[in-house]
């Protein structure tokens, strides 16, 4: 993503208020709520009632989360959340994420994200029903 995405470019859509609590010293909101609202998006696709993926004895991790800011985060406000599915592969897929305030484009992020065995910590397949939902989620 080199130009700056539009929300409506996104499958899934989430939103996320900013608090108080979330600005530094300087009045701005602080990096790490960034990566706390790209978890927002990332958990209502793994978790979604109509169609989550996570699966019993299995869990999700992430191995890669590329993070670029375009902008700052300004309190009070919301923050808008698009996630789509860039690729799905055997044990893992990656999400394209962006951030927007008030349809403005504030950070782009890449995530490769792998499903692992509980017990065993592997990576292990994901299933036929995961990777369909999941490629469903494609532009």
């Amino acid at each position: 993503m080199d130009e700056a995405p539009t929300l409506s470019q996104f499958a899934l859509h989430a939103y996320d208020k900013l608090r108080y609590a979330d600005t530094d010293r300087q009045g701005h909101v602080n990096n790490s709520v960034f990566s706390t609202a790209l978890e927002t998006g990332r958990v209502e696709l793994l978790y979604a009632s109509d169609g989550g993926i996570v699966e019993p004895n299995k869990s999700f991790v992430i191995a890669r989360l590329e993070l670029d800011f375009r902008g700052e985060l300004i309190w009070p406000g919301e923050v808008a959340i698009g996630t789509s599915v860039e690729s799905v592969g055997r044990t893992s897929f990656t999400l394209a994420q962006a951030l927007f305030q008030r349809d403005r484009c504030v950070a782009i992020a890449r995530t490769v994200i792998v499903q692992v065995d509980d017990e065993t910590h592997r990576a292990t397949p994901l299933s036929a029903v995961a990777a369909t939902r999941l490629v469903n989620l494609q532009p």
